[in-house]
């Protein structure tokens, strides 16, 4: 009996597409995708929507790209409280994102990175380096930051005793004196709104999500383009709302 024959079609293009996507080729256009998934440009168009709706995709219709979508990277978590964060993340950040006009972004700590589970691109915004499952170095990123900020003294050492933090910006730390004065700093603010640094033409505010358990580790920024005229874009207000997202997710997840 042939093995072929028990192959759906649809799925298996649908797969292709999502295996386009690889580290260097992290947003692709119809054409591009079709052409590495060899798959025809008549049937990408249908393809992509179905993943976009279910989530397997995000669009960018400013730039006319698509990337992978926060439902890829949820079959992937193991833990069940993360795929809820996400789902209860999501909605917020959406308005978040049209509040400000700023892309809007969801993360979690592992190791001493920030992992990015969601990625709400705002209209017009140019690409970055970003994107779901993108990891950065904490120390260096606003979210990142706000993320060390939710430990003591004794874990942040723990995780920098030994490490070399290359020198990326000299605004970021590269010492663990310099790390736990940072976290020490961010945790009495609440928030770290920052312009510039690791991505130079980067302005971004980021805030915590707080979780029931210790381990628990979250946080949301906003981020936007800096163009000429930019150096008063962070604004209390903005910052506001960012705060108000946070704490709306919070009291989602600890419902």
């Amino acid at each position: 009996m042939n093995a072929d024959r028990y192959i759906v079609p649809g799925l298996e293009r649908g797969l292709r597409v999502l295996q386009a996507f690889t580290p260097r080729r992290r947003a692709l256009t119809p054409g591009e995708m079709a052409e590495v998934a060899g798959v025809s440009r008549s049937a990408i168009f249908r393809i992509a929507y179905t993943l976009e709706q279910l989530g397997f995709l995000v669009h960018d219709r400013s730039h006319g790209t698509y990337a992978l979508g926060p439902a890829l990277l949820q079959l992937g978590f193991s833990d069940a409280e993360t795929r809820r964060l996400v789902t209860l993340a999501t909605p917020h950040l959406e308005a978040l994102r049209d509040a400000t006009g700023w892309s809007a972004h969801l993360g979690v700590r592992e190791g001493r990175d920030v992992l990015y589970l969601l990625r709400l691109p705002a209209s017009g915004s140019r690409a970055g380096i970003v994107h779901v499952g993108s990891r950065l170095p904490a120390h260096a990123t606003t979210m990142g930051r706000m993320l060390l900020a939710q430990l003591g003294a004794e874990a942040i050492a723990a995780l920098y005793r030994q490490a070399d933090l290359a020198v990326l910006d000299l605004a970021i730390p590269v010492t663990l004196a310099a790390v736990q004065a940072q976290a020490d700093a961010d945790r009495r603010r609440g928030y770290v709104a920052r312009s510039g640094g690791f991505e130079s033409h980067i302005a971004s505010i980021a805030a915590p999500i707080i979780g029931h358990r210790a381990d628990f580790q979250a946080a949301i920024n906003i981020s936007v383009a800096i163009t000429p005229g930019l150096g008063a874009a962070i604004t209390l207000p903005l910052i506001g709302e960012v705060l108000a997202a946070s704490a709306a997710i919070t009291t989602s997840v600890q419902a």
